[in-house]
């Protein structure tokens, strides 16, 4: 496991805690006690986030910040574990699946996705808990907290649960079905947030054909001959140079007659781009919902 260096700012934008409420909690009740660098610069373990969390947690379920000070970070955990998160809120589940990667502890991570599949159904637990979820674990690679292990861990559940989906719905063979071909450019390697949008599809009853990972432009010829989709969905999440986007762009231009061309991903929503006609971009499955 990585050794993190977190800033109490880190750990407010990482728990939702207030920086102030955290340093009131150190002093007071003695919660955490942040490490010193050899400058005297204060910064807290992946431990300190994995308590802040479960003591933010249980404060969220009628314990009092005093009576969970007289407990040890082994006794915090035991109660997080024994209380029904049914009803948890979706920021709840997010914390705990954070505990749970940090721990690579997959039957945790079961509980909590179980118990948010539950309340909420699956495509608003991927939506409103799983996504959020992947854009915490992007602010703790910024501050270099967690390591490839537990970030592989977790999405490749989080890809179980999807394929499982997936393969849960009917299939449908209708040569008469809106067809769609999804794809990821070269080098793209970043596959839930498409896994998810064939889930859609597929749910909306379009024959779909998932081609995945880093698939090339120039394949894709090959393969509108074979399938006749009028939909070409991809998702692009890794940092383009320019040169590689405007080559991309006009690859598929050039495919788009007749065919919609529908584009998402963290590096288009983030820092858009001027699409070339034809080409639309989308924020969320709302808005894929939307378009198709």
């Amino acid at each position: 496991m990585s050794e993190a260096n977190y800033t109490i700012s880190d750990l407010e934008t990482l728990s939702g805690i207030k920086a102030h409420t955290i340093r009131i909690w150190e002093k007071r009740y003695h919660i955490i006690s942040p490490s010193r660098s050899n400058t005297n610069i204060r910064f807290y373990s992946n431990d300190d986030l994995k308590l802040l969390l479960n003591i933010s947690f249980l404060n969220k379920n009628d314990f009092k910040i005093s009576k969970i000070a007289e407990m040890n970070p082994q006794e915090i955990s035991e109660k997080v574990s024994s209380i029904n998160i049914v009803k948890s809120s979706s920021d709840d589940y997010i914390d705990n699946l954070i505990v749970s990667m940090i721990d690579l502890n997959e039957a945790y991570f079961e509980k909590i996705f179980s118990s948010a599949l539950f309340r909420i159904g699956f495509e608003k637990a991927i939506t409103e808990v799983i996504f959020p979820f992947l854009q915490r674990i992007g602010l703790m690679w910024q501050t270099g907290s967690i390591n490839p292990a537990q970030e592989h861990f977790t999405s490749n559940l989080i890809r179980q649960k999807l394929i499982v989906a997936i393969d849960s719905l009917p299939k449908t063979y209708d040569e008469k079905a809106p067809k769609a071909i999804l794809f990821l450019p070269e080098k793209e390697l970043h596959e839930n947030s498409l896994l998810l949008y064939n889930y859609i599809l597929k749910s909306k009853g379009y024959q779909t054909f998932y081609f995945g990972q880093t698939v090339p432009t120039s394949d894709l010829k090959r393969i509108l001959k074979i399938t006749a989709a009028k939909t070409i969905i991809c998702v692009i999440t890794s940092e383009l140079k320019e040169k590689d986007f405007a080559t991309l762009m006009g690859e598929l231009q050039q495919l788009s007659k007749n065919r919609k061309i529908l584009l998402s991903g963290r590096m288009l929503v983030e820092n858009p781009q001027k699409l070339p006609k034809h080409i639309h971009l989308f924020k969320n499955e709302t808005e894929l919902k939307q378009l198709i």
